[in-house]
């Protein structure tokens, strides 16, 4: 089975200071904040993507830094994880659905056209694309 990647759902970085991130990225890139809570934001990029910020007192590799790609289903988010596990022995993370590091050490999240976090990504003719039903 070949897998369809559908584009880069997100982005996620460490910050010391959510505050001065929030400022900063709403000022040199004129970001508009989707979302906030208590030491995270959420910023739209282009039509498909965000970026999410998330406060940590102390900068340390990999802890929620991770990349998000989009799959068409249920279905190839298991043929990655079939993959990454038996073809590479990569672990996987327990509690999500396909969430990995990668051999370099890159965190990775699978992701399908389902997850709600989509709806408000994708425009309605992408989803008529795909197929999808809701």
């Amino acid at each position: 089975m070949s897998v369809h990647v559908y584009g880069i759902n997100h982005v996620a970085i460490e910050v010391t200071d959510i505050k001065k991130a929030v400022a900063f990225y709403t000022d040199v890139f004129g970001l508009e904040k989707k979302d906030e809570g208590e030491g995270d934001a959420f910023f739209k990029i282009g039509e498909h993507q965000f970026l999410a910020l998330f406060e940590v007192e102390k900068m340390t590799p990999d802890r929620t830094r991770h990349f998000g790609i989009i799959v068409r289903d249920e279905r190839e988010i298991k043929a990655v994880r079939e993959k990454v596990a038996d073809k590479y022995g990569l672990r996987l993370y327990p509690g999500f659905r396909c969430d990995f590091l990668d051999p370099f050490g890159n965190r990775i999240q699978v992701v399908d056209l389902h997850d709600e976090s989509l709806v408000w990504l994708l425009p309605y003719r992408e989803v008529q694309k795909a197929g999808i039903k809701f």
